[in-house]
C-alpha cells in the first residue's frame, strides 16, 4: 500500500453534490489539465493518470482522508470512480450510519463543498509553460477520494514536498542532470515554511 511519507493528497474547490433521489454524493476528486497548486510549486494531472490504478486497487472513499470514517469502496461496489471529460469523477453510495448522515446534511447545506484524493506518484514530468516549471502527473496510484472540511492543500504539499524535493534533487545531482534553479528556490522555500 505504500508509505505515508510517499502518500500526496491534492484538495480541490470542485463541486459535488448528494443525488436528492439517490443519497448519493457525487462529483469530481481531481480535474485534468488545470496548472494549480501553491505559487511555488505547479502542478495539473494528465488524463490517464489514473487509468491503471482504476482497474487494479482497492480505493476507498473517506471522509477528510480518516480511515475511521470510510463512506465506500470500489472493491465493494459502494464507490464508482472513473475517469471522464473533466478528470476523476466519484459517486459514493454513503452507508447509513451516524456520521454519514451527518455529512448528507453538511453538504447539503453547503458547508463540505471540495473533495481532495490522496496517492502516490508513478511517473512524472517537468515542463516550462509559461517561465513556470510545472510538474505533470502521468501515471499515479490512487488510495482514496475524499469529501474534506478546509482545502488542506498548502499545509499537506509543503510537509510532503520537502522530501520529495530533496529526492529530486539528490536524483538530478546523481545524474549529472543541472538542478534548475527555480527548483532550488523553491525547495528552500519549501524548508522554511516546513520549519
Amino acid at each position: 500500500m505504500g508509505t505515508m511519507t510517499n502518500r500526496e493528497m491534492r484538495t480541490f474547490p470542485l463541486e459535488f453534490r448528494v443525488d436528492a433521489e439517490t443519497k448519493k454524493i457525487v462529483g469530481h476528486a481531481a480535474v485534468f489539465n488545470k496548472i494549480d497548486g501553491p505559487e511555488w510549486f505547479r502542478e495539473r494531472i494528465a488524463p490517464g493518470a489514473f487509468a491503471d490504478s482504476l482497474k487494479s486497487d482497492d480505493v476507498r472513499a473517506l471522509f477528510n482522508h480518516d480511515p475511521n470514517y470510510v463512506l465506500g469502496r470500489n472493491k465493494a461496489d459502494t464507490l464508482f470512480i472513473e475517469e471522464d471529460e473533466v478528470g476523476l469523477r466519484m459517486e459514493i453510495d454513503p452507508p447509513d450510519t451516524q456520521f454519514a448522515r451527518d455529512l448528507l446534511t453538511s453538504i447539503a447545506r453547503g458547508d463540505i463543498s471540495q473533495a481532495s484524493f490522496a496517492f502516490t506518484t508513478i511517473d512524472a514530468s517537468w515542463d516550462d509553460v509559461d517561465g513556470q516549471e510545472v510538474r505533470t502527473l502521468k501515471k499515479v496510484r490512487l488510495y482514496d477520494v475524499s469529501p474534506v472540511t478546509y482545502p488542506f492543500y498548502e499545509a499537506t504539499d509543503v510537509s510532503l514536498r520537502k522530501a520529495q524535493w530533496e529526492k529530486e534533487k539528490e536524483k538530478q545531482e546523481a545524474t549529472g542532470k543541472p538542478v534548475r534553479t527555480t527548483q532550488v528556490r523553491r525547495l528552500r522555500l519549501a524548508m522554511r515554511q516546513n520549519a
